[in-house]
């Protein structure tokens, strides 16, 4: 079965690119779980803007990770979510919403899969994430998790 994939699958390959995989592989368990479309020729076609997007969010080199690495030290990154009396919050931070928060603080564009959160960050305060932007650079970011 000839499929596009639309994410990045481990071991098969990244978004964009066309694969063959087994037909049940492919029916049951990359289709309905959005990973990967059918391919044929209009699909094919989308390729392009897959690409872009993915293209977008990876770091092109190692300088450019380490540029990236500066620019994310140096950033102040805020959080609002609701909290309790004691601090701690209703739910918790994921590294979506991370992701979201260096985005509007000025940062770049940063794929949810490279922020590595430390646990489960319940409380309000300061709090270390590291970033992996190139196997090997890691950017310590320093987010500020305030109740609301």
């Amino acid at each position: 079965m000839k499929l596009i994939l639309t994410r990045e699958v481990s071991g098969l390959g990244l978004a964009g690119d066309i694969v063959e995989v087994a037909d049940g592989y492919g029916r049951n368990y990359l289709v309905p779980r959005g990973a990967a479309i059918l391919w044929s020729k209009g699909a094919e076609k989308q390729i392009g803007q897959i690409k872009r997007a993915r293209d977008a969010r990876d770091v092109r080199d190692l300088s450019h990770a380490r540029e990236l690495k500066n620019d994310l030290e140096r950033l102040p990154v805020r959080l609002a979510a609701r909290a309790g009396k004691d601090g701690r919050l209703f739910g918790s931070v994921t590294a979506g919403d991370v992701a979201t928060a260096v985005r509007e603080a000025g940062g770049p564009l940063l794929d949810r899969k490279r922020i590595q959160l430390p646990g489960a960050i319940k409380t309000a305060g300061t709090h270390a994430i590291a970033v992996q932007l190139h196997p090997d650079v890691t950017a310590s970011v320093s987010l500020t998790v305030s109740p609301v």
